[in-house]
């Protein structure tokens, strides 16, 4: 089971999500966010703790300038992709950068989550399947949305992936047993306040997905 804390912005939450054992720790790079972080803060977290969770970088239809300012700053593992990226631009960017690339796509029906894997499986080294933004909404994601979790049963993803939209301590476990998901992703549902991370709550979510 793999486990992602996504909008990790502050020295507490990003030691806790090390300490709990997290497998990804992400910083957003994306401006419209109440999560979002200069490419110097997230610097100054990596260098926190040598090793442990792989860093990933959110990034919304970014150009290769903004992918390029981020990596001149902090190393990434990964870049997670959370806009209308096509699988063209995926390769292109990590064939430019050397960095695997995470697709991030939002999906209401089965039918749309096999659309999404025929699409980006070859271009992306890992997939999240994420909540439609709500009308209205600002964000592409993070915003506390679940999906179905059982349009996602025995979806055959060549590609390792993750599942997002709406998690929390409280039913990860179950999302991950009916969803059939091997990792999790979550941002909200670990704030006591919006944008901000609560590390007990990072903790608890980490035991409880470890746990299903």
């Amino acid at each position: 089971m793999r486990v992602k804390i996504c909008g990790v912005n502050d020295p507490d939450s990003f030691r806790t999500a090390c300490d709990a054992g997290a497998d990804f720790v992400g910083f957003v790079f994306y401006p419209a966010s109440p999560r979002a972080i200069s490419p110097g803060t997230a610097a100054r977290l990596s260098a926190l703790h040598t090793g442990g969770p792989a860093r990933v970088g959110l990034f919304v239809d970014p150009d290769d300038a903004e992918i390029e300012t981020v990596l001149r700053e902090v190393r990434l593992d990964m870049v997670q992709l959370h806009g209308d990226e096509t699988p063209e631009r995926i390769a292109a960017i990590r064939a430019r950068f050397g960095v695997r690339a995470m697709k991030a796509v939002g999906i209401a029906t089965r039918a749309e989550a096999e659309a999404a894997v025929a699409r980006f499986w070859t271009a992306a080294d890992m997939l999240m399947f994420d909540a439609k933004p709500p009308p209205g909404a600002t964000l592409p994601g993070g915003n506390a949305v679940p999906i179905d979790w059982s349009v996602l049963r025995g979806l055959d993803v060549p590609v390792p992936w993750l599942l997002a939209g709406g998690l929390t301590p409280a039913n990860v476990a179950e999302a991950i047993a009916v969803s059939g998901a091997p990792g999790v992703d979550v941002s909200s549902g670990v704030e006591r306040r919006r944008g901000e991370k609560g590390p007990a709550l990072i903790r608890a979510f980490v035991a409880a997905a470890r746990g299903a």
